[in-house]
């Protein structure tokens, strides 16, 4: 299973990132993401660091639909490819009603469906399909949708290349979304990849761990489809309160704390339920200790991944 890092804030200066890619640039197979920015567009932000000379695999999870036309989605995501020399995944999603009826002039009538139907649109203009882009050799371009319950996963399955959950426990991947995906995987193709991007902390003395994990993630624990998601896993906490939230995810193993070596062994749950790439996510500590402090933990997180994965491979 694949270790990669996210730099989850909007940036406001590509210097504020350089040293989240230099980071996965020292680790094989490490890929940088990011999320939706209205700051600094990620997509204008990775071809500024690999101009910079920085090239990693990048990922953007996820970007959101109603900003971009599904073809000039491809042609960006491309055009990212082309200019880093590295593989590309190109995350979307739908985007809160209220964000989306802005900009449309009403929601999705069936977001879902909307979603596998964007994705589906992006991977015919990158393929060259009817109206789709003219030839252009590049490093790969995968197409992402994000996915917090099953029925987005049936359909996911059946459009995109990979499929990128956030704050989902190992069980619920285990026993709800991988076998949504299976189910909904046409016959004879191969399954989506599965991308987990996971929030963690080291614990440290006088750290409230669950702090830092409503810090890092209020603004999904208060939202009505991350608390189905995780009501769903088993995750119960009243609605709204998301220090109870923050406290039930670091109870539930959602949020992963403890040594290097216990994350990293709690990381075994998501490669044995199928997952192929987690993403760690440092969100909480960089609001609370700084991004300084993040870049330590994840750095010795996957120092400990790397050394486990050595020394398993130098004994078979």
């Amino acid at each position: 299973m694949q270790l990669s890092v996210l730099y989850p804030l909007q940036p406001s200066d590509p210097r504020q990132v350089l040293p989240f890619a230099t980071l996965a640039g020292q680790f094989p197979g490490a890929r940088l993401w990011t999320g939706q920015s209205l700051l600094i567009d990620a997509y204008a932000l990775f071809a500024h660091l690999a101009g910079a000379g920085t090239r990693v695999p990048l990922g953007i999870s996820v970007g959101l639909m109603p900003l971009r036309h599904p073809l000039e989605a491809a042609v960006q995501a491309r055009s990212l490819a082309a200019l880093t020399g590295r593989p590309v995944v190109a995350g979307f999603g739908v985007g809160t009603p209220r964000f989306v009826a802005a900009l449309r002039g009403a929601p999705y009538e069936k977001p879902a469906t909307a979603a596998a139907e964007y994705a589906t649109a992006v991977r015919s203009a990158l393929d060259g399909g009817q109206g789709g882009l003219p030839p252009l050799t590049t490093a790969p371009v995968e197409v992402g949708l994000g996915v917090l319950r099953p029925r987005m996963a049936r359909l996911a399955a059946a459009a995109a290349d990979v499929v990128i959950t956030w704050l989902t426990p190992d069980r619920y991947l285990r026993e709800q979304i991988i076998p949504a995906l299976d189910a909904g995987t046409p016959e004879g193709s191969a399954r989506p990849r599965v991308v987990a991007i996971v929030p963690m902390a080291l614990r440290a003395p006088g750290r409230d761990v669950a702090r830092v994990a409503e810090l890092g993630s209020a603004r999904h624990l208060g939202a009505p489809h991350y608390a189905d998601m995780l009501a769903r896993a088993g995750v119960h906490y009243p609605a709204g309160d998301t220090a109870a939230g923050a406290r039930a995810i670091v109870e539930a193993g959602a949020f992963l704390t403890g040594s290097a070596e216990d994350v990293v062994a709690a990381l075994e749950g998501y490669r044995e339920c199928g997952v192929d790439e987690v993403v760690l996510s440092t969100a909480g500590l960089i609001a609370q200790d700084g991004p300084a402090v993040a870049l330590a933990e994840l750095t010795e997180v996957l120092a400990t991944a790397t050394a486990g994965a050595q020394t398993v491979s130098r004994a078979s």
